[in-house]
């Protein structure tokens, strides 16, 4: 009985981490930000990050996470964001 449960044990732990990483790769932070130029509240979600990644290509920067941005690089994003609402 106890390599039965050894085998069990090694096994879950072979197939947890292949079940969860793939979920993991695609989580966003889930963030709240707000716009104060434009006084609204902006849901970060995949559809955002993808808006975001077409802004750093667009204005020709270097890709940074979003929460690392200067404020003044993050308000620039709304308001071209804001300009841009089917951005994706």
């Amino acid at each position: 009985m106890p390599r039965f449960l050894q085998k069990a044990l090694l096994g879950a732990a072979l197939v947890v981490p292949v079940a969860v990483g793939p979920a993991a790769l695609f989580a966003y932070d889930d963030h709240v930000y707000h716009d104060q130029d434009h006084h609204d509240d902006h849901h970060w979600d995949q559809r955002e990050d993808q808006a975001y990644r077409s802004w750093v290509k667009e204005t020709h920067r270097k890709y940074y996470s979003f929460s690392k941005l200067k404020a003044e690089d993050q308000q620039r994003y709304w308001n071209w964001r804001h300009d841009h609402p089917d951005a994706h």
